[in-house]
């Protein structure tokens, strides 16, 4: 074996998805995975979803040791570094991938890492391998998009790697390689339908000063509608899903490849019900009847706010009536809507939550998920709020979400807001009730919502920090 690929996610970790059970198979890895055995190399994913710490750590010794690469995000950053250590304390070569430790350069390298791939990892992975395998450790410090430790111990960090032209030239990811199948059955169980994932393009062009690029930079690069096809036919003739979870950051970016798409499916008599994320200024009325012929059974809208002056401060690129014109759009198709929702951005006031609590009773959006707003590194908004950051106690054992603000209304006042929200909503969803249940129901929310706003109210002076 040249290389062993994992990522620092174990389910039975994780309460939370254990009650959810949406869980789907490590795409990225995956794509390591086929481009290096399609250049010759030996490659094995453990992926740690189904599986124990106990069993990775019996591999880790039992193998001989070769090249260990870890996928890792903000979610399972402590993971990653006990995966770390006990790999290093075996023997083998680490090297980090994925959106996070380009951030955490030396906290990672200090934490045992090798090397740090910065960026998109087939070619970069590719040619440290060929350097590892001929014994060349020494050029790590000439390969592309990669940092490491050098003289010294000093962090090197070398030119950016440009990133890959056609992805269609790219082999579909090795989902041979793990067990997709139970992925679909967890699925099927919990659910009643089984899902499978894939990507139509890579990375993002839009600006918002939250998100992270870290991987792709701010660039959008599709692949052809006709190998797209060629996938989701050959996904459903191997593993039978009941539907797909389509991965882009915005699927419906370019209506044009959207159409030609559209046309594929129809022309070969392939439709298989799927969801995906959107942007509200990427859906018209072309394009949500394009979603519904294609059986897209429900979009989600990043709406974030409620109010067009937060909006404009994360340079959304969107208005609030865009959002409610998208999700009329869906929903006048049959297509259900979701909306993922951010309390306690930089400026928020409590006018602002006030008008996105309207702006999601107007919508009446199908479901909505709202979290509070987190400073991840390397973005604008961490840059723009670095002198009000309050870092966990561990780098190791914290991720960025436990990041806190100087100043900021506590965790307490939001989930106030949270409740305020829910029950307005519920609230405004009664009307199709029989009445004397609809009186007695709106009379039980009417009273949490004013427990609530009088919680909110009471909260107001609470700081995070």
């Amino acid at each position: 074996m040249d290389l062993l690929l994992t990522h620092g996610y174990f389910l039975h970790e994780d309460p939370k998805e254990l009650q959810i059970m949406k869980p789907y198979a490590p795409l990225g890895l995956l794509y390591l995975s086929s481009h290096l055995k399609a250049k010759g190399y030996a490659v094995e994913v453990f992926d740690t979803t189904f599986r124990t710490r106990e069993e990775l750590s019996a591999v880790l010794e039992t193998h001989s040791p070769s090249v260990l690469g870890i996928y890792a995000n903000l979610m399972t950053r402590g993971s990653v570094v006990q995966i770390i250590q006990k790999a290093k304390a075996v023997g083998w070569l680490v090297v980090l991938g994925g959106p996070e430790p380009s951030n955490y350069i030396p906290e990672y390298l200090q934490a045992g890492a090798d090397a740090i791939v910065i960026g998109e990892g087939e070619i970069t992975l590719e040619e440290i391998l060929e350097s590892h395998l001929r014994g060349d450790g020494e050029t790590f410090g000439r390969i592309q998009g990669l940092a490491i430790r050098g003289a010294g111990g000093a962090v090197q960090q070398t030119a950016a790697r440009p990133l890959i032209p056609n992805l269609d030239a790219q082999p579909w990811p090795d989902r041979e390689a793990i067990d997709l199948g139970r992925y679909i059955d967890i699925w099927r169980s919990h659910h009643g339908a089984g899902s499978a994932s894939l990507i139509t393009a890579r990375g993002c062009a839009y600006h918002c000063r939250w998100c992270s690029h870290s991987v792709y930079g701010k660039t959008h690069r599709r692949r052809k509608p006709e190998a797209v096809v060629d996938e989701i036919e050959w996904l459903r003739q191997r593993y039978t899903p009941d539907m797909l979870w389509i991965a882009d950051d915005v699927f419906t970016i370019h209506h044009a490849w959207l159409f030609k798409y559209a046309e594929e499916m129809k022309r070969r008599g392939l439709a298989l019900p799927f969801e995906c994320i959107t942007r509200a200024d990427r859906l018209n009325e072309k394009a949500a009847d394009a979603l519904a012929e294609l059986q897209c059974f429900r979009v989600w809208i990043g709406s974030e706010s409620g109010s067009q002056r937060i909006l404009d401060a994360m340079e959304r690129g969107v208005t609030v009536e865009q959002v409610q014109r998208a999700i009329r759009l869906c929903k006048a198709r049959g297509i259900q809507t979701g909306m993922f929702l951010m309390w306690g951005y930089a400026g928020e006031e409590l006018s602002d939550i006030e008008a996105t609590v309207e702006h999601v009773k107007q919508a009446d959006a199908d479901v909505f998920l709202a979290t509070v707003a987190y400073p991840i590194k390397g973005t604008e908004y961490y840059a723009e709020m670095s002198g009000s950051v309050v870092a966990p106690g561990s780098w190791a054992a914290g991720s960025d979400r436990d990041i806190k603000l100087r100043g900021r209304h506590s965790r307490r006042y939001y989930q106030f807001a949270d409740q305020w929200l829910k029950n307005e909503v519920a609230l405004g969803k009664l009307s199709a009730k029989d009445y004397v249940q609809a009186t007695a129901d709106a009379e039980l929310l009417r009273q949490r919502i004013h427990e609530a706003r009088r919680g909110l109210a009471l909260a107001h002076d609470e700081v995070e920090a």
